[in-house]
């Protein structure tokens, strides 16, 4: 008896090896039955900004090819003052996605908010490009020179104001003492510039913004530039390495400008998610981030900047799985 125990075993293990076998085929005969995993699905909230701002449009056009791609996905898009404010909402949970600057999740790191370490990224977007802008006559040619007017500063919250406060400081001007902060957003800033309510307005976002482009329209401005505050602005430290020195083209708002390029700053854009988030879903959308880059960019110029070959650079967030996934899933 005790020779025939090691057949019994082997026989027994070879049983269980054809009933995991079989096990394994059915499981793979009903998803290729199903047309593979169940596609993912629901209520999907992205935190996008104001209305007349870049991250809305991007957010309504994004919407409309996740419906092509992610066809059982409901996405609804939801306003904010801002990338520090985008960033409360996902974590908070009212908002699955959001876009916010690399400066604005540094900030919120380095501050401790809650929930600063379940930051994932899905994707490093397009660049923002600082604006300050005045009307065409005025006096201010560079920051210094807005000591005591009325500078519209974006809404609290808003990674604008955030920008801002560095640049005032690089400028050796006293955010709160030096200038006379109206914290509004883009929203509201053009028509008080109009109605005289405001002599200057900061503004961060991809190129061209709409409701600037709006604006150049119908009232004379001038863009400042902001070139020479780049070497006062690093010697800050780690809070401004995610600002670089850059120009923006002489057509981006051409009655603004006159026919010259402008220096400026810019730091870049990441879709942020949290680490709880369905891989499946982060990687869906994804993938219709990278894809939808030329048609979305016809419509939204900042948004021809979104490049799979920098996509992953989302410094100062790891990727999430999903985008982790999509990624590889690509690779060359």
């Amino acid at each position: 008896m005790g020779t025939a125990l090691p057949h019994i075993a082997g026989r027994r293990a070879i049983q269980a090896a054809i009933a995991a076998l079989a096990g394994l085929g059915l499981l793979l005969w009903w998803l290729l039955s199903m047309g593979g995993p169940p596609s993912p699905g629901g209520k999907v909230t992205l935190a996008t900004g104001v209305p007349t701002g870049v991250y809305a449009r991007y957010g309504e056009l994004l919407k409309q090819d996740l419906a092509r791609d992610l066809p059982e996905v409901d996405l609804r898009l939801t306003r904010s003052e801002g990338s520090i404010d985008n960033l409360r909402q996902l974590v908070a949970g009212r908002a699955k996605f959001t876009i916010a600057t690399a400066d604005a999740v540094a900030t919120y790191q380095r501050r401790g908010e809650p929930g600063a370490d379940r930051l994932r990224a899905c994707a490093r977007l397009y660049d923002d490009y600082m604006h300050l802008v005045v009307p065409k006559n005025s006096a201010v040619r560079s920051t210094k020179d807005l000591r005591r007017l009325r500078v519209g500063v974006g809404a609290d919250g808003s990674g604008v104001q955030l920008i801002t406060k560095q640049l005032l400081e690089a400028a050796g001007l006293d955010f709160d003492k030096d200038i006379e902060p109206v914290r509004v957003g883009i929203d509201e800033m053009p028509a008080l510039l109009e109605r005289g309510k405001l002599d200057a307005f900061f503004w961060s976002g991809g190129l061209p913004t709409a409701a600037l482009q709006h604006l150049v329209d119908r009232y004379p401005v001038r863009l400042v530039q902001l070139g020479d505050l780049s070497p006062a602005l690093h010697r800050q430290g780690e809070r401004t390495r995610y600002y670089r020195a850059a120009v923006m083209p002489a057509d981006a708002y051409p009655k603004a400008q006159d026919g010259q390029a402008v220096k400026t700053i810019a730091v870049a854009n990441l879709l942020v998610t949290t680490d709880r988030e369905d891989a499946a879903l982060t990687e869906g959308i994804t993938r219709t981030v990278i894809k939808s880059r030329d048609w979305i960019g016809r419509q939204v110029h900042a948004a021809q900047k979104v490049d799979l070959r920098t996509a992953v650079f989302t410094d100062p967030l790891a990727l999430h799985r999903g985008a982790r996934r999509y990624y590889v899933s690509v690779k060359p």
